[in-house]
């Protein structure tokens, strides 16, 4: 077969193979890219549910009726919601209006209200988180297929094998890679699993129903007011 034939065939093997090899490992890094991207947007998300925890926290008016909030709702002291707990909110979220014919009746309302907006928010975030759960495991999926279909290191072996002229495969391929240059390349060309965990994201709070948890909520604000009650009526004006 005519020598310039040979090597415009090993030419276009060899663009094709690194062609497919460019394409995928792209589609890879855009599929992270959108996932860093989805977290970023968790994130956001975290820090408005965490605003509204920050209200009903503090309506508990002292640290030590917090404490027994935070221990209602299953807050660890290491969380991101614990950070959350003494944020400034006010003029980030909706004012409550609530109505009764007693202060003690309309803190109660205050209270409940303001747990069934934590309440809903948490969810909102539940379902997001649980997104990008999911999408871990789909860009894990491609990754590991990705990983068996283009191993670097056969394929620059298969690569320099084409070569008819020692020359070319110096120039472009480098036969004189040493074996620790060759683990580097695999190295630093690796594309690692992705995890929620380094995606450094809040897991959600799996907070009771404000159905379930009235009673109790009731009873707290009781003794927040018999308490505080003037400081109370200054949050109801």
């Amino acid at each position: 077969m005519d020598e310039d034939l040979v090597s415009s065939l090993t030419r276009q093997v060899k663009e094709e193979v690194i062609g497919n090899y460019l394409l995928e490992r792209r589609l890879i890094e855009l599929q992270i890219e959108h996932l860093n991207s989805m977290a970023g947007g968790a994130m956001k998300q975290a820090q408005a549910v965490g605003l509204r925890l920050a209200r009903i926290s503090s309506l508990m008016i002292e640290p030590e009726m917090q404490r027994r909030l935070d221990e209602m709702l299953g807050i660890e002291p290491s969380c991101f919601w614990n950070a959350c707990l003494n944020v400034k909110f006010r003029g980030q979220v909706r004012f409550i209006w609530a109505r009764a014919l007693t202060k003690n009746a309309k803190f109660r309302k205050l209270v409940l209200e303001s747990y069934s907006r934590l309440y809903s928010r948490m969810k909102q975030y539940e379902e997001m988180y649980a997104q990008i759960l999911n999408e871990c495991s789909a860009v894990n999926r491609n990754i590991e297929s990705f990983q068996k279909n283009f191993d670097i290191l056969c394929i620059v072996n298969f690569l320099k094998g084409l070569d008819t002229q020692g020359i070319e495969r110096k120039k472009i391929l480098g036969e004189n890679f040493t074996a620790q240059e060759m683990a580097a390349l695999d190295q630093n060309l690796y594309i690692g699993p992705v995890s929620v965990e380094k995606l450094n994201i809040a897991v959600p709070l799996h907070l009771p129903a404000p159905d379930s948890i009235r009673g109790k909520l009731y009873v707290l604000a009781d003794e927040v007011f018999a308490r505080y009650p003037e400081k109370v009526r200054k949050i109801l004006i």
